[in-house]
This record gives C-alpha cells, structure tokens and sequence, in this order.
C-alpha cells in the first residue's frame, strides 16, 4: 500500500518521515470556509474528511491521509493568525491558562475509511507582554494553529503538557501509525 499525504504541511511530513512511513504528497484543494461548525473537535473531524476526500484515490493501493488541527480556548477556536496583532491576542488569551489542540485525521482508501479527533491540553505559564511581542516579531506564529509552534520557539512558553505532543506539533503520529497498520502500511 502507498500512502498518500493529503497536506503541504511541513511538520506533518517530518513525522511521517521520523517514523520511516514513506509517503507522496498530493495537496487538496478545498475552501475551507465552508466548514462554519464552531465545536472545534467537530471543526477539525470536518476539515479532515473535507481535504481528504478532496484527493482522489488514483490506485486501489492507496491510501489518503489528511489532517486539521485547530487550538481552542474556552471554546474558541484559534486558527493560524494572518497578522501581528492577530497573533498577539491569541498567545495574551493563552498566558497563564490551559487550552486544548484538536487534530481531525482521515485515512481513506478504496475499501476503508478511519476518522478520528486527538486532543492535547497545554498549559501555558503567565507570559509577560515583553516577551508576547518579542514572539509575534518573529515569522513562527504565522503558520500555525493558535499562533505558536510548541517544537520550536513557542516551547518557552509551555509550562506543563497532558496527552500527545506530537499532536500539539500537528499530527497525533503514535495513533496514526496504529491506524495505518489497519490498511497495511507500516514503518520502514
């Protein structure tokens, strides 16, 4: 079986390939604004079977798998800020409370479909506004669900972690492996 990464995802590609699972990329085209739920597990469930059926299964021995994840506090979903200041109220909002991040996964193939939803709580430590615009400065925020990648800089910011790192970074990687194992793709 070949699988197929339905994401230009920079993160999720390492994982994938930290685990040895080789894999293609084709990248969905889709409008992700039609996706208006506002429970962010149901958000991110729905994003991921959007840009995975998106891509076309072209051989009976593929398999798709696409990914969303979103970050929430209280309910609110904080998706990839577009601007500084975006970016700021975001990691403010965080300082010094714990938030959850969801990532929806599909993986589809011909004769099979697997979806589920990974949660991570993060707490953050209580963040000076110093050191919110020091960040925000930067180019990390911007590419990333609620402002700040917890593998690179954003770590400073992370007091203490329940559940999946891995999901936090983008793709709940342990779980997604069990789950390719169902469709005959394992590690290499």
């Amino acid at each position: 079986m070949n699988l197929i990464l339905a994401s230009s995802s920079p993160r999720r590609q390492e994982l994938l390939r930290q685990v040895h699972i080789p894999f293609t990329i084709r990248k969905p085209e889709v409008d992700e604004s039609q996706i208006t739920v506002t429970d962010p597990a149901e958000k991110v469930k729905q994003l991921a079977m959007l840009k995975g059926r998106d891509v076309p299964i072209q051989d009976k021995d593929e398999v798709i798998l696409s990914a969303d994840t979103v970050v929430s506090l209280q309910q609110n979903i904080f998706e990839k800020p577009t601007a500084k200041q975006a970016a700021f109220k975001m990691i403010e909002a965080m300082s010094g409370h714990k938030h959850e991040v969801y990532t929806g996964v599909m993986l589809r193939s011909s004769d099979q479909e697997i979806v589920f939803v990974e949660s991570t709580t993060v707490e953050f430590w209580p963040l000076t506004e110093e050191e919110i615009i020091s960040y925000v400065e930067t180019d990390e925020p911007y590419d990333k669900a609620g402002g700040y990648g917890i593998q690179s800089v954003g770590a400073m910011f992370v007091k203490g972690i329940i559940g999946d790192y891995y999901n936090v970074v983008g793709l709940p990687i342990s779980r997604v492996v069990r789950e390719l194992s169902k469709f005959e793709i394992f590690p290499r």
